[in-house]
């Protein structure tokens, strides 16, 4: 098994760029999850849905692991607690998130989710495991700022669409950051690739039973194909290879820094959700996804100064 980067090791400035690449990806690939997931849910029951795309996740990952390292091994003693932080960050959260998606549009759901990246800040600074600059604190609280401005001001978004599905997506944003920050000291003895599939085991092992009380209780006439499709890009794409991606950042580049990045998820989400679900695009919305990008720039500079002043302050003129 490749180790993880362990605590005080250095990491390279292409390592960083790979990594940070690599969210960029799952940017892309949760942008469009949303969409995916909105249109699926509206033919199979959103824990039907969820739990078949787990399914298809834990398969995936596990194909990895296997490929990757030859064979499928226990992470020893952090097996159950990766298997506990699954049930949270995928199992719960993905319940909580999926209810809500039932209630309000896509782009409100990625809008309401881009707390996480904020609340993730504050959560890692607050228990030392990320050190709180304020480049970050201010990029992360700029981002929020624009979500603010988009969910206030966008047709169709306000937070009083439904105020049910707003506290369900708000409470799985919270249950994500939680799992983002208990994720980084795993992540210091155990690879992303083996982190990831076994979490999501976790996450399955507690989707199941929802799944199939869905599937008893409210069966879907048919599951067209483009269905099937939707399970297995959500859950090969968006569950599997993504999260990978996103250990693999938390671990070489902070959970803040990682997470900020995805507050570009949002604007990604509603450029979509009215390319192909028809949902209202706003000015306000353009303004908040403006003030999102800069919020994320801010976040990933050494300071919030100018670096004209920078270089002056140095020099004590």
């Amino acid at each position: 098994m490749t180790p993880a980067k362990p605590a005080g090791v250095s990491v390279s400035a292409r390592e960083r760029r790979v990594a940070e690449a690599g969210v960029l990806l799952t940017v892309l690939m949760w942008s469009a999850n949303f969409v995916v997931v909105k249109a699926a849910i509206g033919v199979l029951g959103p824990l039907t849905f969820t739990t078949s795309r787990y399914a298809v996740a834990v398969a995936t990952l596990f194909a990895l692991v296997r490929w990757r390292f030859g064979a499928v091994r226990r992470p020893g003693r952090f097996t159950l607690p990766l298997i506990a932080l699954g049930m949270l960050g995928f199992g719960a959260y993905q319940v909580l998130w999926t209810l809500g998606l039932t209630q309000i549009t896509a782009g409100d759901s990625a809008l309401i989710i881009a707390a996480s990246p904020v609340a993730t800040a504050l959560l890692a600074g607050a228990v030392g495991l990320d050190r709180l600059t304020a480049p970050k604190l201010a990029g992360a609280l700029t981002a929020f700022v624009g979500v603010a401005v988009v969910i206030g001001g966008g047709a169709g978004l306000a937070l009083g669409t439904s105020l049910a599905g707003d506290a369900l997506t708000l409470a799985a944003a919270l249950l994500w950051a939680v799992y983002t920050v208990a994720g980084t000291r795993v992540l210091r003895h155990v690879d992303p690739l083996t982190a990831t599939a076994w979490t999501v085991l976790g996450g399955l092992t507690l989707l199941v039973p929802f799944g199939v009380w869905d599937a008893v209780t409210a069966p879907p006439a048919s599951v067209p194909p483009a269905a099937l499709a939707a399970i297995v890009y959500s859950g090969a794409l968006a569950a599997g290879v993504a999260n990978v991606l996103v250990f693999n950042a938390v671990r070489l580049v902070g959970p803040t820094r990682a997470s900020s990045m995805q507050l570009l998820v949002p604007a990604g989400a509603v450029l979509l959700g009215a390319l192909f679900l028809a949902e209202p695009v706003s000015l306000a919305q353009i303004a908040g996804g403006v003030i999102i990008v800069l919020g994320v720039a801010t976040a990933r500079r050494p300071s919030v100064l100018p670096t004209a002043l920078r270089v002056r302050a140095r020099s004590g003129a």
